[in-house]
């Protein structure tokens, strides 16, 4: 792999880990907008990437956020259980639909997301 490649991959996980930590996000948000951008990954192979690397991170940022008491288990179950459905209905659904229509949507998403923060 090439060496700025490498150091592309390094920065773009050193910002998704520090928004994870900072915010609760970093893989939709970060990593695969700067898969796509920087590296020419195609949507569908920037989010699977994404993913990956995402379990990595909620891993260890779990951990982090549970030594400072952060951690409701119960709640987390509660959440994530149910989110495992929507995990297979969205990649079914990201599958069958042109993978412009997935960067419009996450755009749409990202743009709404930023008008929701900016006004309350």
């Amino acid at each position: 792999m090439a060496r700025d490649r490498i150091l592309k991959l390094v920065a773009i996980a050193t910002a998704a880990g520090m928004f994870s930590g900072l915010f609760g996000v970093g893989g939709g948000t970060i990593i695969v907008p700067l898969l796509i951008f920087w590296l020419a990954y195609g949507e569908r192979e920037a989010t699977g990437t994404s993913l990956a690397a995402i379990v990595i991170i909620a891993s260890y940022a779990t951990v982090g956020q549970a030594l400072y008491g952060n951690v409701d288990v119960p709640l987390a179950a509660l959440v994530g259980t149910p989110a495992l459905v929507g995990v297979v209905a969205g990649t079914a659904l990201q599958q069958r639909i042109p993978e412009r229509a997935v960067a419009l949507l996450f755009a749409a998403l990202l743009v709404a997301t930023a008008i929701e923060l900016i006004i309350p």
